[in-house]
């Protein structure tokens, strides 16, 4: 299934299928989900703790009866991108990283725009995006890391920033975010930005 354009613009925008799109927002949502500290400690690679039931579920089931569910996804979803910005902002160029929060300019915003979406539509998360199913309860380090292992592995170099995933960065949103999710792996005790850097 390929995503459809209807609004009129300037600029062409190429096609994407609907289900790489979607694979990288559950990799980014699971991703969030496992990388937050609080109530139930997971990695905490950021502080929030929004996914746990007396964190942001309580909260936001209150304020938000309809989108609860995706409200706390998308608030764990926004700590890890500012998080990962903030490792970017490091680097002399950070505009030539990518990353999984930041895939590029138009990635992002059509990732952004099918959260949107799916958000407005209703549906139940783990239904509109089965991927979700990998957010274990409880949380299960094992598990986290049979996930990313089931993305492949990648040669990584330690950089100043992060994890710099060698090779030129695969053509395909699938490819690219298959990769930087198996560049987690192994883990460790902060957020190690898995990222390719495009040549200038």
């Amino acid at each position: 299934m390929f995503e459809v354009d209807t609004a009129p613009s300037s600029q062409e925008r190429s096609p994407i299928p609907v289900s790489e799109v979607d694979l990288a927002l559950t990799a980014q949502i699971v991703v969030a989900w496992a990388g937050e500290a609080g109530e139930e400690a997971r990695l905490g690679w950021w502080r929030s703790d929004l996914t746990s039931e007396y964190g942001g579920h309580d909260l936001f089931r209150r304020l938000l009866p309809g989108t609860w569910a995706w409200a706390v996804l998308q608030g764990a979803r926004e700590a890890a991108r500012r998080r990962d910005a903030e490792l970017r902002r490091q680097d002399h160029d950070p505009d030539r990283i990518v990353s999984l929060y930041h895939l590029g300019s138009e990635m992002d915003e059509r990732v952004e725009e099918r959260l949107m979406d799916l958000k407005r539509r209703g549906l139940d998360p783990k239904a509109a995006l089965p991927g979700l199913s990998a957010m274990s309860d409880p949380w299960n380090e094992a598990a986290f890391l049979d996930w990313v292992a089931g993305h492949g592995s990648v040669p990584v170099t330690a950089a100043p920033i992060g994890r710099w995933l060698k090779g030129e960065i695969p053509v395909g949103l699938d490819r690219q975010v298959r990769r930087l999710v198996a560049g987690l792996a192994p883990l460790s005790a902060s957020y190690p930005l898995p990222h390719f850097r495009r040549v200038p």
